[in-house]
């Protein structure tokens, strides 16, 4: 039997068990819809205290999942202590070398904002309170991804507690198989405790949401793949389908363009010949608001997921998605790729060569809607022209490391978890092993 309540005396952090007031709220991860068991919690107070946490993990045969906040969890984490990173959140901006060092629990709002007066910028994607971490460890699909690549293309470094407890610095030179691994692998290899990244000049950024009524749908999606026939990398154009409780159905065209006004909107010119919009927030942004384009929510709440990769979207594939009604879903997103996703990458996943990605969202709110928003998703999915595999950070909870990565890939990666982690001490969201 396992002696928690020394965990209290092993950690500086706050440690909660299974008998403590609130313990239930604090194993919860980020999707409510997610149950989520835990042996016990723990937030770090630094690195020392991570390195505390696995020495006692290994004596006493535990697992941790670590989450900051418990995006993208699955709920693999019965008999594990679950570390929160959140106060691991340092900020260093290198104006000069174009380069920050971060938290593990650092959000990507936090590294936007720091960047942003030196008129750089990370690679953040649509929200940000995801960490900067989690999405390298996941391979991180960003707003500015068409230019620079996947999120982890640019980590030049990590700060580690490997699984024997030891505090070390992995980069390229250092330990090579582990440091491509952790670049788009997932958390199964080592606990992440800061990182260091590339950052990119964003002098001028122009972005924003144009929203209409969900009948002018064929022609915002007709003047999409006109738009994204031709697009520069700088330029990142989404299409958005939304149907929220209470509200009429809408389309909606989300837009970042690295350069300044007047290219963006010749770039986006299809736009000003479909109907009045119901509004349009394009406009000249700093990077640290570009969380306000989707307004993705910032408190958890249960829902469901379904991500594919589209080899195309042609006449047949438009037609597809736009055949019915998207209810039950809240919202069918197409996100344009290609540009810098499709050039060599030395990362798990690779060079990323679809040219669209999906994203299908619902909320469950009893079990009748999460089998009709579930049969909704697998539907689309079955309409459209996917290619099989799908990014790490878009898997849901019913899926594999194997619906992400190549058979190759997922090879090595299963022979660096057991060089440096043969006792499974760490359990990612999605575990190389299955």
């Amino acid at each position: 039997m396992n002696d928690l309540n020394t965990l209290r005396h092993a950690v500086h952090g706050r440690v909660w068990l299974p008998d403590d007031p609130g313990f239930d709220a604090v194993r919860r991860p980020w999707n409510l819809a997610v149950e989520q068991p835990a042996a016990a919690v723990v937030e770090a107070a630094g690195a020392d205290d991570v390195a505390a946490l696995v020495r006692f993990a290994r004596a006493e045969g535990l697992g941790i999942a670590t989450q900051p906040n418990g995006h993208g969890a699955t709920g693999r984490t019965s008999g594990t202590v679950l570390l929160r990173t959140a106060r691991l959140d340092s900020v260093r901006i290198d104006a000069a070398a174009r380069r920050a060092r971060v938290g593990a629990g650092v959000p990507s709002g936090r590294l936007q904002a720091a960047a942003a007066p030196h008129g750089l910028t990370g690679l953040p994607g649509s929200s940000p309170i995801v960490s900067v971490a989690g999405v390298a460890l996941g391979g991180g699909l960003s707003w500015f991804g068409r230019a620079h690549g996947w999120v982890a293309d640019g980590v030049i470094a990590f700060d580690v507690v490997d699984a024997r407890g030891r505090q070390r610095h992995i980069t390229a030179e250092t330990d090579p198989d582990l440091f491509w691994a952790l670049r788009g692998g997932g958390g199964d290899f080592a606990i992440v405790t800061a990182l260091e990244l590339a950052l990119h000049p964003a002098p001028r950024l122009y972005g924003g949401r144009v929203l209409w009524a969900a009948g002018h749908a064929p022609d915002v999606l007709d003047a999409y793949r006109e738009i994204t026939a031709a697009a520069p990398d700088g330029l990142t154009v989404w299409f958005d389908l939304l149907h929220f409780p209470g509200a009429d159905p809408m389309v909606a065209i989300d837009a970042t363009h690295l350069g300044d006004a007047e290219e963006a909107r010749d770039l986006l010119a299809p736009l000003d010949r479909l109907p009045r919009p119901l509004s349009d927030s394009r406009r000249m942004m700093e990077v640290s608001e570009l969380g306000g384009i989707t307004a993705e929510p910032t408190e958890p709440g249960p829902g469901l997921s379904r991500a594919e990769l589209l080899t195309g979207l042609d006449d047949t594939a438009a037609k597809a998605l736009l055949a019915e009604s998207i209810a039950p879903l809240l919202s069918v997103q197409l996100r344009h790729l290609g540009g810098a996703f499709a050039r060599p990458s030395d990362t798990p996943h690779g060079p990323l060569t679809e040219p669209y990605a999906l994203y299908l969202f619902g909320v469950p709110a009893d079990p009748a809607t999460a089998r009709a928003v579930a049969g909704k998703q697998r539907g689309l999915a079955e309409a459209l022209p996917v290619s099989g595999r799908k990014p790490l950070t878009f898997l849901n909870p019913g899926e594999t490391a194997a619906d992400a990565f190549s058979p190759a890939a997922l090879g090595r990666l299963r022979r660096i978890k057991q060089h440096h982690d043969p006792h499974n001490t760490f359990h990612g969201n999605f575990p190389v092993g299955g």
